[in-house]
């Protein structure tokens, strides 16, 4: 196809008024913006510095994740406050609107205890992610699996030092559960690249 249309000045009219029968595709698709955008080169989406990577880091991830710990702690505990409140009130004999204010005060209490556990606990999660790597200054595997252990032990460090050890061990646990679990559902390309990097 020769680019002569490119030379001649646009029309919104019907393919016939222009002169030029069956050539639909030459109308420009959008008369609102009086552009053809064939015109236009097809570019990427986002653009990234230099070196940049293409992923979001531990601090951009953070925000997220401290934000859905809180949402899902309050969801599960105001279920198990609703169910606590459902019980409380039975046994009491509770009814009508004495028992609907115990029931949202158990949802609402328990609920925000829930909430305040695992944010806090996302919180100090991310702090030791982002720390560990502005420290060593990569991102990988091993800086979860020691954000997992340093977050058990500092939740648990009030409490004597034997649970601050399981409270180190839980997290350790969990987050090499976690690594694990990512490894075998990236296929095994990255394990034999892991294999390779460390054996």
């Amino acid at each position: 196809m020769s680019d002569e249309y490119l030379s001649k000045p646009l029309s919104f009219g019907a393919p016939e008024s222009r002169g030029i029968a069956g050539t639909q595709q030459l109308q420009p698709l959008s008369p609102y913006l009086n552009y053809d955008s064939r015109l236009l080169q097809a570019q990427p989406e986002f653009i990234f510095p230099e070196g940049a990577s293409k992923q979001r880091g531990r601090f951009e991830l953070a925000f997220s994740q401290i934000g859905s710990s809180a949402m899902i702690g309050a969801c599960i505990g105001g279920m198990g406050g609703l169910y606590n409140g459902l019980n409380a009130t039975k046994l009491a004999n509770q009814t009508g609107k004495l028992r609907r204010t115990q029931l949202l005060n158990h949802v609402m209490k328990q609920g925000a205890a829930t909430a305040n556990t695992l944010g806090t606990i996302a919180v100090m999660y991310s702090a030791f992610g982002v720390l560990l790597q502005w420290a060593r200054g990569e991102d990988d595997d091993f800086n979860t699996i020691a954000a997992g252990g340093a977050t058990g032990l500092l939740y648990k460090s009030s409490a004597g030092i034997r649970k601050c050890a399981l409270g180190g061990g839980v997290g350790l646990a969990l987050t090499s559960l976690y690594v694990l679990w990512s490894m075998t559902g990236g296929g095994s390309r990255k394990l034999s690249d892991l294999k390779s990097q460390y054996i």
